[in-house]
């Protein structure tokens, strides 16, 4: 850092409102481009593609959809512009505060201030030899002083002490606001967008830095408070309790951790994740570690979803968490989950992870059980919820963590902070909120069940293809028997995958060791984890599902079927659809194992 020129007379006179002035400037033009982005969006594009097709239409489309990537930039750069004015503003008030209160008790006790920062003192105190009042002098920060060191017979001036600390606070308060000064004149030097009419992934990628620059100096303003430790409740009251200059600043900086805060509404997390969905396509573009790759494709197809016209009859599509952490997070709810009364969570299992076939195939799942609950009952959502690091399978073999409970434990906790945040947000007076678990996703719901009394206002707990979910009756999911509903396929052999107790397989082998292996022999109605859901023991209520291909005809192609719509007998889907929407009454049960 170079040496500070800045002065205290310079640092009293700083103009802090003036800075808040510009703030608001680029506050103005950010949501200026926030408005024109959402208008594009919502608007123009939805209304060429309803009334023009062909070429010169798609050519428009895709034209509006870059300028609106263009007036996103804006707005997110607008956005950091104005963050990091206040915060600037915010750190040199401290240091006027404390150069000021020095000042004033400077003048109290008629000290002289001069323009170096030193501190005049009067003379002061009685000699030991004479009586006489000692002379006064200098004190200055750098240890100078006019006194004299004091013989054995010569008492100190009182106002030594005194001048001596005016003067050091005066200095530090300089030397803090030189350092902020120089500190937040190489941000501000940063944040400038290349020349042309486009914004490419490249400008996205410094975009992050820059986001990632302005959060850390702006971390004393705005970070400290974001309540990461609440419980959802907190969150949302913390969240209506800002005022707008407030929240666009959180949203602006902290797109990441508002966008994936639990308890925040639905609307504000969707706004956030697509602005860091941009941000993280950014800084994963360009590299080339597998992790990042696969992790890019999955959030360039969701990006292509996000921007694409839905269907007649399809749900709007909010992004309500992302992000690159583990094996990578995505949570997308069809239908707005605040405003609807059904609202149900699916959580999918072993080998999912933030990719494209996730961004394909997973939310396919998603999307066509709320489109079918939707036709039951209009103000339903379906979200699919990749909250967690779900097991994955290496090089074909089993990893430790497809046998084992630790994710689905880690998993269940995060699914019981995002479903309490639903509870929390949602605008009806008692909604119908379901946990749909698939596959090792049942053992991550089954986990959730275990803490703190239940899964936050979940009424109904859906199984399908499960290996078990950690308990042993239905009971003790939390919701009562008679609201836990399974589903498991005939051919599907992870719904009969033996006990870990059982067989003479190494522990290394896992659950698909067992099937693979040949060891079918069951032993009973014990699972890997725990009884099976299907089982009488176990006590749920099992509905009908369509058989699936056998081992030898579609290998385990029987264990993915259950949320097809597309199959002739989809009466699993149906069943998945009523309970979702709140008419679990009407579907079709089949006898227990």
């Amino acid at each position: 850092m170079p040496t500070p020129t800045l002065t205290w007379a310079q640092l009293r006179d700083v103009k802090c409102a003036e800075l808040e002035g510009a703030a608001d400037g680029w506050g103005k033009s950010s949501n200026r481009a926030d408005a024109a982005r959402d208008r594009i969006e919502q608007q123009l594009l939805t209304g060429l593609r309803d009334t023009q097709e062909g070429e010169a239409a798609q050519a428009a489309v895709a034209r509006l959809r870059q300028l609106g990537r263009n007036f996103q930039y804006v707005y997110t750069e607008c956005g950091l512009l104005r963050t990091t004015l206040n915060s600037l503003a915010h750190e040199m008030r401290t240091q006027q505060r404390a150069l000021t209160e020095a000042l004033e008790d400077a003048a109290a006790l008629k000290f002289t201030v001069h323009a170096n920062g030193s501190v005049t003192y009067p003379a002061g105190g009685e000699g030991l030899v004479d009586g006489a009042p000692l002379r006064g002098g200098t004190a200055s920060s750098s240890g100078t002083s006019g006194l004299m060191p004091p013989s054995g017979l010569i008492a100190p001036n009182p106002h030594a002490a005194k001048a001596q600390d005016i003067a050091d606070r005066v200095c530090g308060a300089v030397r803090a606001a030189a350092e902020i000064d120089w500190r937040y004149a190489g941000i501000l030097r940063r944040l400038k967008a290349e020349e042309g009419l486009k914004v490419p992934a490249s400008t996205w990628k410094d975009a992050a830095g820059d986001a990632a620059e302005v959060r850390d100096a702006a971390g004393a303003y705005l970070k400290d408070a974001i309540p990461h430790a609440a419980s959802p409740e907190a969150r949302r009251d913390w969240w209506a309790g800002l005022t707008q200059e407030q929240r666009e600043e959180y949203l602006a900086v902290y797109p990441d951790q508002i966008g994936n805060l639990d308890g925040i509404p639905a609307l504000v997390r969707d706004a956030a994740n697509r602005d860091n969905l941009q941000l993280l396509i950014g800084k994963l573009e360009g590299r080339d570690d597998e992790k990042s790759m696969t992790q890019l494709a999955g959030l360039r197809e969701i990006d292509r979803q996000l921007g694409a016209a839905a269907k007649p009859g399809e749900p709007p599509m909010f992004l309500l968490g992302v992000s690159d952490e583990g094996n990578g997070r995505a949570i997308v709810s069809y239908g707005n989950p605040d405003t609807s009364k059904n609202v149900a969570a699916y959580v999918p299992g072993l080998n999912t992870s933030l990719d494209e076939d996730f961004a394909k195939n997973d939310l396919k799942r998603a999307r066509d059980t709320a489109i079918a609950t939707r036709e039951i009952d209009p103000s339903s959502a379906m979200v699919a919820w990749l909250g967690y690091d779900a097991p994955q399978l290496v090089d074909g073999r089993d990893s430790l963590a497809v046998m084992g409970n630790e994710r689905a434990e880690a998993g269940g906790r995060s699914l019981n902070s995002f479903m309490g945040g639903l509870a929390a947000t949602n605008n009806n007076d008692d909604p119908h909120m379901v946990a749909v678990g698939h596959s090792y996703g049942s053992r991550t719901v089954g986990a959730a069940t275990q803490h703190g009394g239940g899964i936050p206002g979940v009424d109904d707990i859906v199984l399908v293809g499960s290996p078990g979910v950690g308990v042993d009756r239905a009971e003790d999911l939390q919701v009562g028997k008679s609201h836990v509903f399974v589903g498991a396929a005939e051919n599907d052999l992870v719904t009969k995958v033996p006990s870990k107790l059982q067989g003479n397989m190494g522990a290394a082998g896992g659950p698909v060791g067992y099937i693979v292996g040949g060891l079918m022999d069951r032993g009973g109605d014990n699972l890997w984890f725990g009884k099976d859901p299907a089982s009488e023991a176990f006590g749920a209520k099992r509905f009908q599902t369509d058989a699936g291909p056998s081992v030898i005809a579609g290998g385990f192609d029987a264990h993915s079927l259950y949320f097809d719509r597309s199959r002739a007998d989809s009466v699993s889907s149906d069943s998945i659809a009523l309970i979702a929407a709140g008419k679990a009454g009407k579907i079709k049960l089949e006898g227990l194992r």
